[in-house]
């Protein structure tokens, strides 16, 4: 596939956030995306159960390894009393 240049950028999230909002504005994101997944992932078998849903179970646990790594984050900053910056941009450009 070839990209094109990027046609539109969207600021998702930006800012600093308190250890536990940071947690929270995180978590919602990530399971947004895993439920996103299973939602597919079910849409596929419901006209298949033979279905290839590979990428889809790949990337479910892709995204509960990265909740995990970002709790780490989380329990840092909040036994430091210190706050999180977050700078989420989604790329999104037309590709071949």
């Amino acid at each position: 596939m070839t990209a094109t240049e990027v046609t539109h950028k969207v600021q998702l999230v930006e800012g600093k956030f308190t250890a536990m909002e940071a947690k929270e504005v995180i978590n919602s994101l990530i399971e947004e995306k895993i439920n996103f997944h299973k939602i597919h992932r079910l849409a596929m078998c419901e006209g298949d159960v033979n279905s290839d849903t590979t990428f889809d179970d790949s990337r479910v646990g892709q995204l509960l390894r990265e909740k995990e790594s970002f709790r780490e984050i989380y329990l840092e900053a909040k036994k430091a009393g210190k706050q999180v910056r977050i700078n989420g941009i989604l790329e999104i450009e037309i590709i071949d």
